[in-house]
């Protein structure tokens, strides 16, 4: 009774995590290519599929706050991980929509070929599957000076890989910003300096940063900013400006989402860690 309790709790979860990126992504998207219901479901679905599955596999003590927290920007992590592979590797889509192609480029020029498309997200999952299991080598015990370390360690080697991927797709279209590098490296340390209070293994800490490193990004780019179209639609015409008007009916619940989020890791940080679902003093 208390696991299938847990892996609802884990649902809601991910449908939050989920609709919070639907909602941003809509936000930026929405007056340039309109809004699409399954396009909009899609990130809430796969965030459900992923906290729940993560549940499966870590059992987390869903009763307190911390373990929540962590399984929001987990959760987030892998449905941005899972649409991203998908839209840069494997969906076929028109790219002369875009000012800076979706799909996966070479110097700005997107790839046609399939075979080679799926060779490159192939070894770009490797990649980061390599990265991850490094990381994970990093667990073990040690003084709470080294503990920080090696979390910040990994909060930069997180931002770093997040910032060459951003600066591979962009650079090409917009040039090259150091500021605009920087900026995912400067978010991910404090962010997973944050989450080593609240587990100590660091595969998911990393997960983890890399979903709150995305949603505050996104949250910093699109509300902020407003006005200011997404690079990828940059010179674009404005197709459905009705949706400036509409989407704005979706930011108190994109505000109500991040304040719990915000009230939940408030009330964390007095909590246990946690490692792979078991309390660690």
């Amino acid at each position: 009774m208390i696991i299938s309790q847990h892996i609802g709790i884990a649902a809601i979860v991910g449908v939050l995590s989920g609709a919070h990126a639907s909602i941003w992504g809509m936000y930026k998207d929405a007056p340039h290519e309109g809004f699409g219901r399954l396009r909009f479901l899609r990130s809430v679905i796969i965030g459900a599929s992923c906290a729940m599955a993560l549940q499966m596999m870590l059992a987390l003590p869903l009763n307190g706050a911390g373990p929540l927290v962590l399984l929001f920007g987990l959760s987030y992590g892998a449905e941005r991980g899972i649409v991203e592979v998908w839209k840069t590797f494997i969906r076929d889509e028109d790219q002369s929509k875009y000012f800076i192609p979706m799909q996966f480029s070479i110097r700005g020029i997107p790839v046609q070929s399939r075979g080679v498309r799926l060779a490159a997200g192939a070894a770009y999952v490797a990649g980061v599957s390599l990265c991850l299991m490094v990381i994970a080598g990093l667990d073990g015990g040690g003084s709470a000076n080294r503990q920080r370390m090696t979390a910040g360690l990994v909060g930069l080697v997180t931002g770093l890989i997040i910032a060459v991927g951003g600066g591979w797709k962009d650079a090409p279209k917009e040039g090259f910003d150091p500021a605009k590098f920087m900026r995912s490296p400067a978010l991910t340390v404090p962010i997973a300096l944050f989450l080593s209070l609240l587990t100590d293994s660091q595969v998911l800490m990393a997960l983890a940063t890399i979903g709150y490193e995305r949603a505050i990004v996104e949250t910093y780019k699109k509300f902020f900013f407003p006005s200011t179209p997404p690079g990828k639609f940059s010179g674009m015409p404005l197709r459905y400006p009705e949706m400036l008007r509409v989407r704005r009916f979706f930011v108190p619940a994109y505000a109500g989402i991040w304040l719990m989020v915000l009230i939940a890791a408030a009330v964390a940080v007095q909590a246990p860690t946690v490692r792979f679902g078991a309390s660690v003093p």
